[in-house]
């Protein structure tokens, strides 16, 4: 049986609602960074809802003896935001999976080629071999980002069912890209826009997530 790139879009309302929100142009900055926290906490929820570590204990209630469900806390989970705006997804994301250990990349695409270089790679020199990996990037459009840390990871052992993406929102033609080079991925994401424009953006899209979310520093600033 040949592998197919697995992309969920929960069908809930509360990620159509926060969703539409980061859509609109009107959005101003502080709902747009709680719309995207949002997004990260309930996409992380759904996409670790079949994934996540547990096992079966016995507790005694203040009456009686019975049967729980508690994590597993002994399998490591390692989240990946992807700078600027993946910490957005993580800021909501962290209070699913507080325990999980964090490594920062940072990676900056051209406009013009859309190749993308990393200026910071905060992955660790090694993966536990039964971690599990989530990656969070805010948008997947072209994937030349998204290709870039898959790759860094691939380097470390760490490829297909072990790594699940978390994405505000994805373009089909970065979908098709992805599924090319890594067939077996598994991505949540809010929706998936039809087309990219000439500037590889993704239409209709939110705009620019990290200017959104932290502000566009304009000529003379002083910070």
């Amino acid at each position: 049986m040949s592998k197919t790139l697995r992309v969920v879009v929960p069908p809930h309302p509360l990620i159509g609602h926060w969703l539409t929100l980061l859509r609109d142009a009107e959005t101003p900055q502080p709902l747009f960074a709680t719309a995207m926290a949002e997004l990260g906490r309930w996409l992380t929820y759904e996409g670790m809802r079949d994934w996540i570590p547990y096992q079966r204990v016995q507790v005694s209630t203040p009456l009686a003896q019975t049967e729980g469900t508690i994590v597993d806390g002994s399998i490591p989970l390692l989240a990946v935001p992807i700078l600027r705006a993946g910490l957005g997804l993580w800021d909501g994301a962290k209070t699913v999976i507080p325990s999980a250990s964090v490594a920062h990349m940072g990676l900056q695409r051209d406009e013009v080629s859309g190749r993308c270089r990393c200026y910071f790679n905060g992955l660790p020199e090694s993966i536990p071999a039964n971690a599990g990996v989530l990656v969070f990037d805010p948008m997947v459009a072209s994937a030349a980002t998204l290709l870039n840390v898959l790759e860094q990871l691939e380097t470390k052992g760490v490829t297909g069912q072990r790594v699940r993406v978390i994405s505000a929102l994805a373009a089909s033609p970065g979908l098709k890209t992805l599924g090319e080079r890594y067939s077996d991925l598994t991505i949540y994401t809010g929706c998936i826009d039809a087309e990219l424009d000439e500037q590889l953006r993704i239409v209709p899209g939110l705009g620019d997530a990290g200017d959104r979310l932290y502000g566009k520093p304009q000529s003379g600033f002083v910070g």
